[in-house]
C-alpha cells in the first residue's frame, strides 16, 4: 500500500511539475521516507504517512522546527442520530412556547460518539490518496483523501485535508471537507482543523486582534520571546465560532459548533493558515523593530489583500463621515437632516450616515411618513450638498413589514423581539430578500453605504424550512448567511460599501473584527461605542446644559487615545476597514478646541477618519473652518499617497497617552505622512525616527499642522537619527514625506 501511495503521489507530482509554469517552481511537494513535505518558502510542513495514519511530524520555519512531534492532522467527533432521520424543526405555532432554541426537542438523540484523530485512525479509515494540482500560476494545492472502511460504523464518510501554498508568501493554508456517502444521519462537532502544538521555545503568544466578548483572536502569532522567528496563525472562521488554543490548535469553538451531515451531504470548513516569519530584531533610537511586526505590516498584509481578499481594498471609502446617532438618536426628521447636511458640507465631511430613526417602524426599510413625507427629496438634498448617503438598517422586522409579507417564515424561531420587531433569520431565504432590498435602497435613494446592526444570530434558529437542523448548527449557518448577504449586495451593486456592526456579528456589545469579516463586508463598526465628550448623548445640543466643558474636553481627548489603542490592538487586520465610534464633533462652551480637533484627526489616522458624530449645531464658525481645512488636507494626502491604506508601527513606541507615540502612513516608496502625538508627559522635545523609508531616497519634510518646513533629509537620516520635534503636552503633528525628484 505504501508503494502504491508513493507511486501515485510521485505520478501526481510529476504531472504537476511538468505542467507548472516557471513562476511556481519554488513551491515544492516531496514524498520521501513516508513523509510528505510541503515547502512554501521559509515555511515547511512535514506530514508523516504511515499505513492509514496521517501525522504532523514537524513544522519548520527557516529550518527550525516549531512543533511538538506526533500531532494529528485532524481531530473530529462524529455522533449518530437515533432514530436515523433528519432532526425536525420548530413551527411558528410552537415558537412562543420556548425561550431558547436549545430547549426544543428536535426529535433525535445523538449517540455513539466516535472521536477521530488522524494519527491513530486505522480502525476506521483506509490509507489516504493524494492529488496535487496547480490551481493557477501562483497557487499550488494538495488534497489528502481518506475513506472510511466498510467495517467501520463511519462507513461512507470521506475526509479531505486540503492544503494551499502561494507564490511569494511563506504560507500554508488548510481546510477540511467532511462528506457523508452513507445511509446514517450524523452530526459533527469538536472539529479541530489544524491541531498544532508549539514547543516551549516558540510558544510565546502575541494576539494581533483582540480576544474578547466570547470570541478568541482570529490572528495570533506564536514565536520565540524576541519575536524573531515563528508563525502568524490565522483562522478565517467567523465571530465566536472560531478557536485558536493557547498551544496553537485551530478549529471551531466546541460550545458553539456542530454540523448535521445527512446522507449525501458534506461540510467544508473555513480555512486556517500559518504565515512564517524569520529575521533579526534590532533596536532603533526609540524601540525594538522585530521581524514579527515588520511581517505583519508588510508581506502578511499584502497576502490578506492579494490572496485571502479584502473587500474594502477595491471599494471607495467615504472618509470622513458624519453620523446622526449622537446627539440626535432616533429623533430625526427632514428639517433636522437638511440643517445637519448643510453644516456637514461646510465642515468638509464626505458622507452623511442616517442612523436609526428614518424608518416607519425603526426596523424595516420604509421611510417614516410623518418625519419624512418625501424621503427621496430628503436624500436628494443631502447628496446635492456633495455628501454621499449612508443608511442604517437592522435585521429585525415588524409583522406588517414587506419582508414578512414576502417571507412569512423569515423569522428566527423561537421568537426574539425588540419592542415590536422580530429577529429575522440569515439561515433562511430571507437573506436574499434582505440583500435585494438594500440594493433597491441604493437604486431608489442613492445610498452607497449601509450600516447593519442589532443582534440576532446568537439567539439560534431552528425554524421549519430554514437551513439549520439544530440550535448549534444555526450559529455557523446564520453567520455564513449574513456574510453571503454581503456578497449578494456587492455583486448586484459593486459601488456600495457595506458595514457590519459588532452587534449583528454576535452580541451587544459584540466581538472584535476578524479575517472572515474583511473577506465579505467593507468595514466593521468595532466595540464598544464610546460616547465620551458628547454631553447628554441622546439629546440635541443645548447651550443650557449643566455640564463642565473642561471635563467634556478631557473626555474627548480620552476617546482619541481609545481609538489609537483599539486600532493598534487590531493590527493583524487592515486598519482602514476599522471604525471606532468616538470622534465627536460637539462643542459645549469651548470643549472642542482646534487642538482637540487636530487630536481627533491624528488619532483616527491609524486607518482613516471614517466616523464623526455629535450635534453639528454646536460648532462655532472657527470649528467649521478648522474641520474644513483639515479635511481638505487629508483629501490631498489621500489622493497623493493613498495614506488611509497604510499603517506602519514597527520600531517605534507603542500607543500611549502619557508619552510620545507615532506611526507611519507611508506607501511602498516611503512617501506619505508620519503621525506624531505627545501624551500628558514626556520631554518637550523628541527625536522622531522613521524606520520605514528606503535608505537611498531623499525627502522634502514638512510639518503640516504648524506649516513648518523641516528640510530635506535622506532615508538613512530619517531611519537613524530621525528629526527633532517639539510638542506641548497633548500636542500632535503630521509630518509629510515627499520624495525629491531624481
Amino acid at each position: 500500500m505504501r508503494r502504491v501511495f508513493a507511486a501515485f503521489l510521485l505520478l501526481a507530482f510529476c504531472v504537476a511539475e511538468c505542467t507548472s509554469a516557471p513562476s511556481v517552481s519554488s513551491r515544492h511537494i516531496f514524498y520521501k521516507d513516508q513523509t510528505l513535505q510541503i515547502h512554501s518558502g521559509l515555511t515547511q510542513r512535514h506530514i508523516e504517512l504511515s499505513g492509514s495514519h496521517i501525522t504532523t511530524k514537524r513544522l519548520d520555519v527557516a529550518g527550525h522546527n516549531l512543533l511538538k512531534a506526533g500531532r494529528p492532522e485532524l481531530i473530529v467527533r462524529f455522533r449518530f442520530a437515533r432514530p436515523n432521520r433528519q432532526p425536525r424543526g420548530m413551527t411558528i405555532k410552537q415558537a412562543d412556547q420556548y425561550q431558547n432554541a436549545d430547549d426544543f426537542d428536535v426529535g433525535v438523540k445523538w449517540i455513539e460518539p466516535i472521536t477521530i484523530r488522524s494519527n491513530n485512525w486505522s480502525e476506521h479509515f483506509n490509507a489516504p490518496t493524494a492529488q496535487i494540482a496547480e490551481r493557477d500560476k501562483q497557487t499550488m494545492g494538495l488534497t489528502l483523501t481518506a475513506e472510511a472502511k466498510d467495517s467501520s460504523p463511519l462507513s461512507g464518510v470521506r475526509v479531505e485535508l486540503m492544503y494551499q501554498t502561494h507564490q511569494d508568501h511563506p504560507v500554508i493554508r488548510k481546510s477540511v471537507r467532511l462528506s457523508n456517502h452513507g445511509r446514517r444521519w450524523l452530526v459533527v462537532d469538536q472539529l479541530t482543523i489544524d491541531p498544532l502544538c508549539f514547543v516551549k521555545e516558540y510558544a510565546c503568544r502575541t494576539p494581533l486582534t483582540p480576544s474578547e466578548r466570547g470570541a478568541v483572536s482570529s490572528v495570533m502569532a506564536f514565536s520565540d520571546r524576541d519575536h524573531t522567528r515563528g508563525v502568524i496563525a490565522v483562522s478565517e472562521a467567523p465571530s465566536a465560532l472560531r478557536m485558536i488554543s493557547d498551544e496553537g490548535a485551530m478549529g471551531y469553538a466546541q460550545e458553539h459548533f456542530e454540523w448535521v451531515l445527512g446522507p449525501g451531504e458534506s461540510f467544508l470548513s473555513e480555512p486556517v493558515f500559518i504565515y512564517g516569519f524569520d529575521g533579526r530584531a534590532w533596536r532603533t533610537t526609540s524601540a525594538m523593530s522585530t521581524p514579527l511586526d515588520r511581517t505583519v505590516e508588510g508581506p502578511y498584509m499584502r497576502y490578506l489583500e492579494e490572496v485571502v481578499g479584502v473587500v474594502a481594498a477595491k471599494t471607495k471609502l467615504h472618509s470622513p463621515t458624519w453620523c446622526t446617532w449622537s446627539n440626535l438618536a432616533s429623533n430625526i426628521d427632514d428639517a433636522i437632516l437638511r440643517e445637519q447636511a448643510d453644516l456637514a458640507a461646510r465642515c468638509g465631511f464626505k458622507m452623511l450616515l442616517i442612523d436609526d430613526g428614518w424608518q416607519r417602524d425603526r426596523y424595516g426599510t420604509e421611510p417614516h411618513p410623518e418625519k419624512f413625507p418625501d424621503f427621496a427629496a430628503t436624500t436628494r438634498y443631502i447628496r446635492s450638498r456633495g455628501l454621499a448617503l449612508g443608511l442604517w438598517v437592522s435585521c429585525f422586522r415588524t409583522l406588517d413589514s414587506p419582508d414578512l409579507q414576502q417571507y412569512p417564515n423569515g423569522r428566527s424561531l423561537p421568537f426574539r423581539t425588540r419592542r415590536e420587531g422580530y429577529c429575522m433569520s440569515f439561515a433562511s431565504k430571507w437573506r436574499g430578500y434582505f440583500a435585494a432590498d438594500l440594493v433597491e435602497l441604493h437604486r431608489k435613494y442613492g445610498a452607497v453605504f449601509f450600516k447593519q446592526d442589532l443582534t440576532n444570530v446568537k439567539f439560534g434558529d431552528i425554524a421549519v424550512g430554514h437551513e439549520s437542523r439544530t440550535a448549534k448548527e444555526s450559529l455557523l449557518r446564520g453567520l455564513r448567511g449574513l456574510l453571503e448577504s454581503q456578497d449578494l449586495i456587492r455583486q448586484a451593486a459593486p459601488q456600495v460599501l457595506t458595514q457590519l456592526s459588532h452587534e449583528i456579528y454576535w452580541g451587544t456589545p459584540g466581538v472584535p473584527c476578524d479575517v472572515a469579516m474583511i473577506k465579505h463586508s467593507g468595514t466593521y463598526h468595532m466595540p464598544p461605542n464610546d460616547y465620551g465628550g458628547v454631553g447628554h448623548r441622546a439629546q440635541p445640543f443645548d447651550s443650557q446644559w449643566k455640564l463642565n466643558p473642561a471635563k467634556l474636553r478631557d473626555q474627548l481627548l480620552r476617546t482619541c487615545y481609545n481609538s489609537r489603542r483599539r486600532i493598534y490592538d487590531h493590527r493583524g487586520l487592515p486598519a482602514y476597514v476599522l471604525e471606532y465610534y468616538a470622534a465627536h464633533a460637539l462643542n459645549f462652551k469651548g470643549s472642542l478646541t482646534p487642538a482637540v480637533q487636530d487630536r481627533q484627526l491624528c488619532s483616527w489616522l491609524g486607518g482613516s477618519p471614517k466616523l464623526f458624530a455629535g450635534d453639528l449645531r454646536s460648532l462655532t464658525e472657527d470649528n467649521i473652518k478648522h474641520y474644513r481645512q483639515r479635511f481638505a488636507m487629508l483629501k490631498r494626502l489621500q489622493q497623493q499617497y493613498n495614506i488611509y491604506k497604510n499603517y506602519q508601527f514597527s520600531g517605534v513606541p507603542h500607543p500611549t497617552d502619557t508619552d510620545w507615540h507615532w506611526w507611519g502612513k507611508l506607501n511602498e516608496q516611503g512617501a506619505g505622512v508620519v503621525v506624531v502625538v505627545r501624551g500628558s508627559g514626556g520631554h518637550h522635545q523628541r527625536q522622531i525616527n522613521i524606520p520605514w523609508v528606503p535608505l537611498d531616497k531623499r525627502y522634502h519634510v514638512r510639518a503640516l499642522l504648524t506649516e513648518n518646513k523641516l528640510g530635506e533629509l535622506s532615508g538613512r537620516q530619517l531611519r537613524s537619527s530621525g528629526l527633532s520635534l517639539t510638542l506641548p503636552p497633548m500636542g500632535q503633528e503630521i509630518i509629510e514625506l515627499m520624495p525629491t525628484r531624481p
